[in-house]
C-alpha cells in the first residue's frame, strides 16, 4: 500500500486538472518515469512527488489497464490530500508570518468549506481578527467578529484542538477572541463590547499587561454605561433628592470609579514607551 501524504512541508500552487483541450498523449516510458519519480519522493520530497503526480495525471491514457486505473485513482487521492495540506500551510504562513489577512481569511474560508468543523482554523482567524481593524475592510471585520464568536462557542461547547501553536492554549485563544470582538465592536456598541474587553484581560496573556486593553475598557465604560446613565439621570436635574436619584447617582459614581481605574492602569502600563505616547497623553488628560 502506497503512503498517503502528510501535511506538506512546503506550500505548492494547486495545478488544475488536465482537460480534453490541454491534455497531451504521453509515451508509456514518460509516464513510467513520472510514476518512478513520484514513488521515490513521496516521503522525502513531497513537493517533487506532487509535481510528478500532477504531470502523470495530465497524461491521458485512452484505455488504461487495471493496474494503471489503480495508479490513477491513488494519485488523484494523493494529490487532493497534498493540496489540502498545502492550503493549510499557506493559511498559517499568510496569517502568522506574512500577516496578509485578506489572503489568510480567503484561504481559511476555503478550508472551512471542505472542513466546516475545523476548530483550529476558526480559532486562528477569530484570535487574530483584531488585527484586521486598521485595514478598514467592512467584510473582513464582519468575518473576524463572526469567527471569534464561533470560536468561543466551539470551546464553550467542549470542542478543542490537538495543537494550539502558536496560541499556546485554550485560555490564550479565548482571551484574544474576546479581544477581537471587543475592539471591533466598541465604537458601535461599547456596552456590549465592554464584557468582551474585560474577559480578554482575565487570562495570563500580553493583553493583561497591555495599556491598550485598559484604555479600551475605560473608554467603553465612558461611551457606554456612563453615557447612558448620565443621560438617564437628567430627569432628576433641579429636583429634590429622592431614593431613586440617590441610587442613580451612586451607580454613575461607581462607573466613574471603574473608568478612573482603567485609565490609571493604562497610563501606568504605558510608562515611557513611545508607541503609547499619544494615547497616554489623552488618558492622562481625562484623569485630570
Amino acid at each position: 500500500m502506497l503512503a498517503l501524504p502528510v501535511a506538506a512541508q512546503t506550500t505548492a500552487p494547486a495545478t488544475p486538472p488536465a482537460t480534453a483541450s490541454t491534455a497531451q498523449e504521453c509515451p508509456p516510458e514518460q509516464r513510467d518515469a513520472l510514476y518512478k519519480t513520484f514513488t521515490e519522493n513521496r516521503t522525502a520530497d513531497q513537493a517533487k512527488a506532487f509535481e510528478a503526480a500532477k504531470k502523470y495525471l495530465a497524461c491521458p491514457i485512452a484505455a488504461p489497464t487495471e493496474s494503471q486505473t489503480k495508479i490513477i485513482e491513488y494519485l488523484t487521492k494523493w494529490v487532493g490530500l497534498y493540496e489540502k495540506g498545502s492550503k493549510k500551510n499557506k493559511f498559517n504562513d499568510e496569517l502568522y508570518n506574512k500577516k496578509n489577512y485578506v489572503e489568510a481569511f480567503k484561504l481559511g474560508k476555503e478550508i472551512l468549506v471542505e472542513e466546516p468543523d475545523n476548530v483550529k482554523v476558526v480559532i486562528d482567524m477569530g484570535a487574530n481578527g483584531y488585527l484586521v481593524g486598521p485595514l478598514n475592510n467592512p467584510q473582513l471585520t464582519a468575518d473576524a467578529i463572526d469567527f471569534a464568536r464561533k470560536g468561543i462557542q466551539m470551546l464553550e461547547s467542549g470542542k478543542t484542538v490537538e495543537d494550539w501553536t502558536p496560541l499556546q492554549n485554550k485560555e490564550v485563544a479565548t482571551a484574544y477572541m474576546n479581544y477581537t470582538i471587543g475592539t471591533l465592536t466598541v465604537e458601535k456598541d461599547p456596552s456590549a463590547a465592554l464584557k468582551h474587553l474585560i474577559k480578554s484581560a482575565q487570562f495570563e496573556t500580553p493583553l493583561k499587561k497591555s495599556a491598550f486593553t485598559y484604555g479600551l475598557i475605560a473608554g467603553a465604560y465612558e461611551t457606554g454605561p456612563y453615557a447612558k446613565q448620565s443621560e438617564a439621570y437628567k430627569i432628576f436635574t433641579d429636583k429634590e433628592e429622592t431614593p431613586e436619584s440617590k441610587l442613580a447617582l451612586a451607580n454613575i459614581h461607581q462607573i466613574v470609579d471603574r473608568m478612573i481605574d482603567g485609565y490609571a492602569r493604562a497610563v501606568a502600563l504605558a510608562g515611557s514607551d513611545p508607541k503609547f505616547a499619544t494615547q497616554k497623553a489623552t488618558w492622562y488628560d481625562i484623569l485630570k
